[in-house]
Order: C-alpha cells, then sequence, then structure tokens
C-alpha cells in the first residue's frame, strides 16, 4: 500500500528528466528541501491511516482518495501537485514505447550473442554487458574502468577463440538511482573484502545463467504452473515478469582470478571401451575429430587404459599391443602427451563403467580351480575383480606370482613403447594397484549389495591373507587373533549399528588395533612392491599411484569406511602417512581421485552419513606435501558445470597456502559427447585456462 501511496503523490518533474528514469522507479528525490521532508512526513501519516485494517474497499479507496485531495490541493500540507491525468498517460506510453525497444534489443543479444541479461534487465545492462565485452569492468555502482585482461585482448587483436565461454558477458544487475547504497543483488565492500581474505570462494549457480535448453525456451513458468510468453523475448512490456522472479534471484559470488597462476597440465580420459577385446582400435576417424577439438583448446594430453584383459588375455605373456600401438601414434602426431595406467583390474559393475573387460581369461580359469585367489569377504562371496594381495608371492598363476605377473607386463609394454617414452610422448605411467586400479580394498562392491553410505566390510578372508594374519598374530603371542571382527556388521551397516566401530567400540581396543594395523599394513605392503617393481620397468620416467576418497563417516571417531577400504585412519592416528611415505620411496606421484564433486547431492540426501569431502582431501594432499611427493588429481564423474570447476581449481591451487603449491597435473573424466556438447565444451575451454593461469574476461565480480 505504501508504493500505492507513492504513485499517487506523483512528481512534478518535467518530461525530459521522466525519460532518464528507464525502470519508472518513482522514488522521492533524496536532496528535497526541510520542507519538502516535512510534508512527506505528513503524507506518510496518512499512508499508515491507509494501510490499516477497514471494513470496506470503499473505505480504503476513500482515504486514499481523501490523502490525494490533500497533497494535490495547495495548502493541503503537501509539496506536489499530482501530475494532469493525460500527462501520465503520455508518460506510461513513451514509457511502454522504450520498454518494447530496449526488450526487443535484449532478446537479439540473448539470441544472438549469448549474452545472460536478467529478465528485467534495462539499457543500463545492455551498455554494461558490452563494456565488458570489450575488457572494461564495471561495478554495481556504474564505475566503469579498464581491467587488466583488456590489454591482453587488444594486443592480440580479436579473441582467438569467438566461441569460448570467455565471451559470455556475465549480467549483473545494475542498481537504481537511489543514492541509499548498492542494492541487495550485491556485497558490501566490507562483505566482499572479507570473502578476499578468507582466500577460497564457493560460487554458486545463479539462475541468470541459463542453461542451453533455459536460453531457447520463449516461456516463463508462473507461480501458478501456466507457461506464459515470456514478453521480454518479443518485445513486449516487461512488467509480465514476476517481481518475486526477480527479487528470489541469488547474487552472484565473485571468482578467483587465476590469471598468472602456476600452469597445471590438464588432461582428459579417453572413453573406456576405446579399445575393444581383440586389441582394436575403435573408429580411429571419430576419435581423431575429438583430439583435435582438444588440441585446439591446448588440453595437455590424454590418459587411456591398457587393460591387462585386453592384451595378455588368452595365453600367459602372450602380449597384444596392436591397437595401442596405432592409438599413441595418433597421439604423438597431434603432439599431445599420454598418460597410461596400466589396468591390472576388471572394467564393469563400477561406478561410470559403461563397458566389460574382465581379467586374461587364463586367470579365471584359475580362479574357478582356486577362488581363493580373489579378496574374499566373511561369507565366502569372491570379488573376482582383481586379484588378492595374499598372492603377491604365491606362485598360483601357471607357475608365477602375481608380482611377476605384473612385472613381465610392464616391461613388455616398456620395450613395446620405447620410442614413445624416447621422445616424451609418456609422460606418466599410472600403475594399477588394487579395485579400479586404485590403492585400496574392494570393501564396497555393488555386484555384493553395497549402496552409500554403507561402511562396507572387510576383505580378507582368502586363505592367503588368513595365513598372513595367522602369522601376525602368533608372531604378537595372541594366536587367537587369527580372525577377523565379528561384530564389524554388514557391507550397508551404520557405525553406530555395529559393535566395532560404534563410538569407543572393538576398534580401538587391544584386537582392534591389532588387526587394523595388520589389515592396512598389507595395503601399504602390496603397495610398496608393486612400485618398486614399477620404478625399475619405467626407469626414468614418472610413475603414479591412484587413493580414492572414502569420506563418508569422516566426521566419525571410527572412520568406519576408511577402515574396511585399509585406510587406518580413526580420529586419533594419520592413516595416510605410511602410504604417501611409501610413494615417496618409489618416487610415485600421488593421483587422489576426489569425490566431493560427486557427493555434493548425497551430502544434502545422506546428511546423516556425516561425511567430510573437504576435509579428507586437505589431510591427503597435507600428508603428501609434508613429504614432498607431489600430487595429482582427477575426478570421479563427469563435471559440466561451472560451480564443479571452481572447485577442483581452489583445490589445483590453494590460495592460502604459505609455500605455493599445487597440482602436479588434473586429468578429467572423461572425452564423451556429454563434453563435446557446445556449451559444456566452452565451459571446460574456459577451465583448460584456468588451470594453465590464463586471463578470462566474465570473472563472476
Amino acid at each position: 500500500m505504501a508504493t500505492d501511496m507513492q504513485r499517487l503523490i506523483g512528481t512534478s518533474e518535467e518530461d525530459d528528466e521522466e525519460e532518464m528514469d528507464m525502470d519508472v522507479k518513482e522514488e522521492d528525490d533524496d536532496e528535497e528541501e526541510n520542507g519538502e521532508k516535512h510534508g512527506r512526513r505528513q503524507v506518510m501519516v496518512g499512508v499508515d491511516v491507509c494501510t490499516a485494517p477497514s471494513s470496506s474497499n470503499n473505505n480504503q479507496f476513500q482515504h486514499q482518495q481523501e490523502i490525494q485531495e490533500q497533497v494535490g490541493t495547495p495548502g493541503g500540507g503537501g509539496v506536489r501537485r499530482s501530475r494532469p491525468l493525460e500527462e501520465k498517460k503520455r508518460t506510461k506510453l513513451r514509457e511502454r514505447h522504450r520498454r518494447a525497444i530496449t526488450a526487443r534489443i535484449l532478446a537479439g543479444l540473448r539470441r544472438h550473442g549469448n549474452y545472460n541479461l536478467r529478465a528485467r534487465a534495462d539499457i543500463n545492462d545492455v551498455i554494461a554487458a558490452l563494456a565488458r565485452e570489450a575488457g572494461w569492468v564495471v561495478l554495481p555502482d556504474g564505475t566503469t574502468f579498464p581491467s587488466r585482461s583488456q590489454g591482453l585482448r587488444t594486443a592480440g587483436g580479436a579473441s582467438s577463440m569467438v566461441t569460448s565461454s570467455s565471451s559470455h558477458m556475465v549480467s549483473q544487475q545494475t542498481p537504481s538511482t537511489s543514492l541509499r547504497g548498492v542494492s541487495s543483488g550485491y556485497r558490501s565492500s566490507v562483505e566482499y573484502n572479507t570473502c578476499q581474505m578468507k582466500g577460497v570462494f564457493m560460487p554458486t549457480p545463479s539462475p541468470y545463467d541459463l542453461s542451453p535448453i533455459a536460453q531457447s525456451q520463449p516461456s516463463l513458468v508462473e507461480d501458478g504452473g501456466e507457461q506464459t510468453e515470456n514478453q521480454s523475448h518479443i518485445g513486449g512490456p516487461v512488467d509480465a515478469v514476476s517481481d518475486k522472479q526477480i527479487a528470489d534471484v541469488p547474487p552472484k559470488l565473485p571468482e578467483r582470478d587465476f590469471s598468472g597462476t602456476p600452469y597445471v597440465p590438464v588432461y582428459v580420459m579417453l572413453p573406456l571401451g576405446v579399445i575393444n577385446l581383440k586389441c582394436e582400435l575403435i573408429d580411429p576417424d571419430g576419435l581423431l575429430k575429438q583430439l583435435r577439438v582438444l588440441k585446439s583448446i591446448n588440453v595437455d594430453g590424454v590418459m587411456v587404459d591398457c587393460w591387462w584383459g585386453i592384451v595378455e588375455a588368452h595365453t600367459p605373456q602372450d602380449y597384444n599391443w596392436n591397437g595401442y600401438k596405432k592409438l599413441f601414434q595418433m597421439v604423438s602426431e597431434l603432439k599431445l602427451k599420454l598418460q597410461v595406467v596400466m589396468s591390472f583390474h576388471e572394467c564393469g559393475g563400477n561406478v561410470g563403467d559403461d563397458v566389460c573387460i574382465p581379467l586374461p581369461h587364463w586367470v579365471a580359469e584359475t580362479g574357478r580351480i582356486n577362488p581363493h585367489i580373489f579378496f574374499t569377504d566373511r561369507e565366502g562371496r569372491r570379488n573376482p575383480e582383481c586379484l588378492s594381495w595374499g598372492i603377491d608371492k604365491e606362485r598360483v598363476l601357471r607357475g608365477r606370482t602375481a608380482l611377476e605377473v605384473y612385472f613381465d607386463y610392464m616391461r613388455s609394454f616398456r620395450v613395446e613403447f620405447d620410442e614413445f617414452f624416447q621422445n616424451g610422448v609418456i609422460s606418466m605411467v599410472v600403475v594399477g594397484l588394487g579395485p579400479c586400479g586404485e590403492l585400496r580394498y574392494p570393501s564396497c562392491p555393488v555386484k555384493h549389495g553395497w549402496r552409500y553410505p554403507g561402511i562396507g566390510e572387510f576383505q580378507c578372508y582368502d586363505q592367503y591373507l588368513l595365513k598372513n594374519l595367522r602369522k601376525a598374530s602368533e608372531a604378537r603371542g595372541h594366536s587367537f587373533w587369527a580372525r577377523g571382527p565379528d561384530n564389524a556388521g554388514s557391507y550397508n551397516s551404520r557405525p553406530h549399528e555395529t559393535g566395532f566401530f560404534c563410538d569407543g567400540g572393538d576398534y580401538n581396543g587391544y584386537y582392534g588395533r591389532f588387526f587394523l594395523n595388520w589389515y592396512s599394513q598389507v595395503l601399504v605392503d602390496h603397495g610398496d612392491r608393486v612400485l618398486s617393481l614399477a620404478k625399475l620397468a619405467f626407469e626414468g620416467t614418472c610413475i603414479g599411484a591412484k587413493l580414492s576418497g572414502f569420506h563418508w563417516w569422516y566426521k566419525t571417531a571410527s572412520h568406519a569406511a576408511e577402515l574396511t577400504a585399509g585406510f587406518y585412519n580413526p580420529c586419533n592416528r594419520d592413516g595416510y602417512a605410511a602410504i604417501v611415505a611409501t610413494l615417496k620411496k618409489s618416487g610415485a606421484v600421488l593421483n587422489f581421485a576426489s569425490a566431493e564433486l560427486h557427493t555434493l547431492e548425497r551430502q544434502e540426501e545422506f546428511s546423516e552419513a556425516l561425511a567430510d569431502p573437504d576435509g579428507l582431501m586437505w589431510q591427503v594432499m597435507n600428508a603428501s606435501w609434508d613429504v614432498c611427493t607431489p600430487v595429482a588429481s582427477e575426478n570421479t564423474l563427469p563435471c559440466h558445470d561451472r560451480v564443479g570447476y571452481n572447485k577442483i581449481l581452489d583445490n589445483a591451487k590453494p590460495l592460502s597456502d604459505p609455500d605455493g603449491r599445487h597440482f602436479l597435473s588434473f586429468t578429467y573424466l572423461r572425452l564423451g559427447l556429454g563434453l563435446m556438447e557446445r556449451e559444456n565444451f566452452m565451459e571446460f575451454e574456459r577451465f583448460v585456462k584456468r588451470m594453465h593461469g590464463e586471463a578470462v574476461l566474465d570473472l563472476q565480480v
């Protein structure tokens, strides 16, 4: 009602002055004389009376009429006369005409220039957007000045990548002409400086950042659920857009400027099935086109899995590298780098697996005769995803131990692709150490019914690991400890539901500490042995080991999910120090597969899981950097949005690190149709530039 009263009061300004107000916000001037302020106070008294509850609409209208007469009549206490009705109509027609023209301009900019302009944008927003594209910085109060990146852009002529996400100017709501401060859609200077001092920003998606589908839709969904035509797209009045929609839009948070930061190489994982089971390259022409596109945005290289089940599929020590030869030659000709994974596990059955590549046939035949070569849970269920670490030194694989099988495979690869090692095309060899190629137990197999956020189960019940446990317990002098815990629950149990993992549970007792120390030491010893052989086979080449993040139940005392995976990391012990020390010994890089992006939604859905992916990542990174072990990383699921990329960037180049440490490299998962979609690819190109330390023009500031 107060707004209605202000409209009734009106102003007596000249028409030329009214034309300067594009949003027709008929607010009272802040530079009025004292007498005028006194008059307004009298009017506001009338407004309070009018807004009080009345017996009927007629009484309410009568109050309004009386107030209008007081204001418009000389001597009635008002200081401004009411504008003539015809003059108001002319002003309204002129305003509608201007808005129609502005709406057409906005529609054209959105449709043809990919401008992210708000629904009720005015001519100030258009000017600001054009200025930003020219390289200028436009602050919310209208202050405009050249940016640092303007010189870079001008020096290089037109931008070489016009289609890049850099050409998407981020629109900002221009504040009204009121002098009472910055509009609520922006941070105050104090808030902005505070965020800068904190160092790391977590931008949130904005409704202004329309998706490709939303940009192409000429309709809006009103509160009633009906679709109405978006008049701002066809040049009609913009008043059809709900004020609530504009008011509810959250402000954009500022992004870090990574220009001038250290160069972090970016690799892209190739599809899992790029090589088929006959070791043939699938669709070489299509792959070549995609690789050329990646090269055009300065991606450093690609990562590919060299599957044990393909190369040594039928006969021991009979290796077929034909498909990989063609692939490596193609990558080399494009002057891209290669990260190669020695994949000693099967593909299929895990999250993100879209093909099935089993272990070699001769290994499967051995497993049918002797199923104890595979990891086994308490109920006796086997997991044929990879070989148990209990046979590392057991000659059960056609006369060879598992370590000998791994070493023969790696040595064959090194001899076969000597050319690519010599010319530096192969920049890193990541050694598979367990399920999914990661150094961990297969404690959470989906095929056995595990679902997030279950704690998983211990995988030490094959005869070879039980024999190892028996020796360890006898050496300790407690032979009755040669068993796994019988109160550790099942795959989908919660910690508090078990006697072993609950607060004050057996995990922290004498037997529990003995068992967990043995269980985790088997993992460390396996990694040490295989990485030592890899260092020997690939001398002079960087080697790496993958580690995954079991972040759920991280905020509990026991860290149950980590314990079943082999990471002895309860709240009173650093379970990653021994692992990174082993990597340091072999000169290996820690490739940490971070899952925090994958679980942002899960944290909301499963808040009881007490997950902390950020805390886990920082613990692992600090443990590695404390012993000068380089850290690389990769995402666990595809990421296409800016919020996810900003999270990766903040992890890759920590702002608050006093030593300026950063990732050695980052590998994006994965090349496919989703990444090649226009909007997704432009966002990825922008991410690559920032990882390389280049400037982008559309920072959300």
